[in-house]
């Protein structure tokens, strides 16, 4: 067990070392190229917009969703008032 640990520390250790310049290829360049001060406040921007929207998708989709279940509710309701289920044994 403890074999296994210190080889499962070293492997991490080596992943972690490595991954610094295995990233930083193209002279240190992003995916998207580089970074200057009017991609990053456009990229603010952009999260400004984004979380909003997905706040009022989200609450649109709860809302059909409650309003779904309030109908299969009182449709459950209706349903189990029937004559033939009153009473008992």
């Amino acid at each position: 067990m403890r074999r296994s640990l210190t080889a499962l520390t070293f492997a991490a250790t080596m992943l972690l070392v490595a991954a610094t310049p295995a990233l930083a290829h193209d002279a240190g360049e992003g995916l998207y190229g580089e970074t200057t001060d009017k991609v990053v406040t456009n990229f603010g921007f952009a999260l400004i917009a984004f979380f909003p929207l997905f706040v009022l998708t989200m609450s649109l989709i709860q809302l059909a969703l409650d309003k779904r279940k309030a109908r299969r509710k009182a449709a459950s309701k209706v349903q189990g008032s029937a004559a033939h289920w009153a009473g008992g044994w």
